[in-house]
């Protein structure tokens, strides 16, 4: 299996600046990678220098479209539910923001996930 790739500092502080500015919004770590959270359920993160964000199946379509990807963390095992974001919208600002909205609206029309109660040793 292949190293996870890691983001760069400059990869992480772009992250950063585009997580919405929400009081529900948490980020900590994945993987070595950084990623954004609503009510327990992952709505965007990094994977290396990818951007990826959970969106509803048409709008996966239309960012697909648009030059995005599948996400796959494991080579030829795309992860339901996210895309990647074409590289050029970094360079877009307005246009990211809107699809990071969408991303978060997503998330949180969905049920909050429950933390899963630790196994007694």
């Amino acid at each position: 299996m292949p190293p996870i790739p890691k983001p760069d500092a400059a990869t992480k502080a772009f992250f950063r600046s585009v997580v919405p500015d929400h009081p529900a919004v948490g980020v900590r770590p994945m993987f070595g990678n950084l990623a954004a959270f609503v009510n327990g359920n992952m709505f965007m993160g990094l994977f290396g220098p990818d951007l990826f964000l959970r969106l509803s199946d048409d709008d996966q379509a239309l960012v697909q479209k648009a030059g995005g990807g599948s996400f796959e963390p494991m080579p030829g095992r795309a992860m339901s539910g996210y895309v990647v974001v074409p590289e050029a919208w970094r360079e877009q600002p307005k246009k990211l923001a809107t699809w990071v909205e969408r991303s978060l609206e997503w998330a949180m029309a969905l049920p909050p996930k429950v933390p899963k109660a630790k196994k007694k040793q």
